[in-house]
């Protein structure tokens, strides 16, 4: 089986899986994608009951520009095939620190790190709640299965 395939597969399973409704189902598939490319700093802020602007945020930087464009296209794509298009791309063709995908219910942030927190969506919806993404969703190599202790969440080391 193929990467793609493989990731196919796995998407398809998350969106489709019970334990999750609409649409933090499609969020929870957006952050296996980041954490499938090596994303950090993954974080689902729920926004139900503090903004009107979406229901979540699925926040995940990257280390260099490849990085995040290949992350936000590998969501897109996955989105697409599972019958999401988004409302409106942001950052997405040319030279930026942050790209936009807005599906409605849910906007995807992909940041630079090193500009993250010259934005600071995390600080600006505090109040937000956190939705917690599954370990497995993390990269990981063989040498690193599990997180820290005390490890927040920050990161795949």
């Amino acid at each position: 089986m193929s990467t793609n395939e493989f990731l196919d597969k796995e998407i398809k399973k998350i969106i489709e899986d019970k334990k999750w409704e609409f649409p933090v189902n499609n969020a929870m598939a957006g952050a296996y994608v980041m954490g499938h490319f090596k994303g950090i700093n993954l974080k689902i802020l729920d926004l139900r009951s503090t903004s009107g602007i979406a229901d979540l945020f699925v926040l995940g930087s990257a280390t260099n520009q490849t990085q995040a464009a290949a992350m936000a296209e590998e969501i897109s794509k996955q989105m697409r095939n599972n019958g999401y298009e988004a409302i409106s791309k942001e950052g997405l063709k040319q030279t930026t620190d942050w790209i936009l995908l807005d599906y409605g219910d849910i906007i995807f942030h992909v940041f630079l790190e090193s500009s993250r927190y010259v934005y600071d969506l995390d600080n600006l919806y505090s109040k937000a709640t956190t939705v917690e993404i599954p370990e497995e969703y993390y990269y990981s190599d063989s040498s690193t299965t599990t997180r820290p202790v005390g490890d927040d969440g920050r990161g795949y080391f």
